[in-house]
């Protein structure tokens, strides 16, 4: 997709991840015939339904068999393909566990697995269908490579710097529509870079995924009450981009926000980092607390899990005010 136009933007952030790998996939391949698309039986759900149309040869539905998805996406690329892997973020990731060491992250395999309804955005199905836990996982897994796109042209970018990786991925994606627009224009996508958005001096608010934009929001409330804080898009959280982290060791304060457990995810990921270097910056981890939401709406549980911009700033600034 080369029109990144504001209205094109737009409709994106409209139809959500879906639409933005329905964009995709056709991009893909009709650029390389060599490219296949894998579901388990979550063709419109991942946006797929056109290039099932159009190219019904680069797609195949393996049905509700999430493990096997896995082992059919290692066989084809061991032949080859091109392979894009995709259905609910929980169950590619705990249900298909095993299977992702074995045959892909042991075998580096390039596969690209697309996870869908990260984080509590598939919360009005229960905590079944909530991935709170899906980072973690593909962290602790060599050669896997994470990655968390802040937005709908995120979503876009990721998948034209995945067209030719060498290493499996996942992605990591929300399931909601209306996604708040991060960047308005196209931008410079480089996996493994972390985007700095605002530059401050005071915070350094570094965000993944669907927290980016919220993240935008508590730096402007902080810069209202004459606190200077940068916001950085660190949408890739393996291989973690150290040197922003190195940029900015010396605030007074940093804060992680994500849509994740606060064990494992990027705040964990941060938190090792500096563990062994001598100069650091206290750190707040900003994330789902250790217990399971109950069933709900998205909006409801992010208030729940105090992941709102509101809640978020009323955190950060109490605990600056602390320090």
């Amino acid at each position: 997709m080369t029109d990144f136009s504001p209205m094109n933007i737009k409709i994106l952030s409209r139809l959500g991840a879906s639409g933005a790998i329905s964009q995709a996939a056709l991009d893909i391949v009709q650029n390389d015939r060599n490219a296949i698309f894998l579901t388990a039986d979550t063709s419109s759900f991942s946006g797929l339904t056109r290039l099932k149309e159009k190219y019904p040869d680069n797609i195949l539905n393996v049905g509700i068999a999430e493990q096997n998805l896995i082992g059919v996406a290692a066989g084809l690329a061991n032949e080859g393909f091109n392979i894009f892997a995709t259905t609910y973020s929980s169950f590619l990731s705990l249900r298909s566990a095993d299977q992702i060491k074995v045959c892909l992250s042991y075998m580096n395999y390039p596969v690209k697995l697309i996870g869908l309804a990260s984080g509590v955005s598939a919360g009005i199905l229960g905590p079944t269908h909530m991935s709170i836990e899906d980072v973690a996982l593909m962290r602790a897994l060599p050669n896997i490579t994470v990655i968390s796109p802040a937005d709908c042209l995120s979503v876009i970018k990721t998948f034209e710097a995945l067209k030719k990786y060498n290493k499996p991925s996942y992605i990591r994606l929300s399931a909601v529509q209306n996604c708040p627009i991060v960047y308005k224009e196209d931008f410079n996508f480089e996996i493994g870079k972390a985007i700095e958005l605002k530059s401050g001096s005071d915070i350094c608010i570094i965000a993944t995924g669907t927290m980016v934009a919220n993240a935008i929001k508590v730096a402007d409330k902080l810069t209202e009450e004459n606190i200077s804080a940068s916001v950085i898009d660190m949408h890739t959280i393996k291989p973690l981009d150290t040197s922003i982290l190195d940029k900015y060791c010396n605030v007074k304060m940093m804060v992680s926000i994500e849509e994740h457990s606060v064990i494992g995810g990027l705040g964990s990921a941060i938190s090792e980092y500096y563990a062994f270097k001598d100069k650091r910056p206290r750190l707040m981890v900003k994330g789902i607390s250790d217990f399971y939401p109950k069933a709900g709406e998205y909006d409801y549980l992010l208030n729940e899990c105090g992941l709102t911009s509101d809640k978020l700033f009323e955190n950060i600034y109490k605990h600056y005010k602390e320090i």
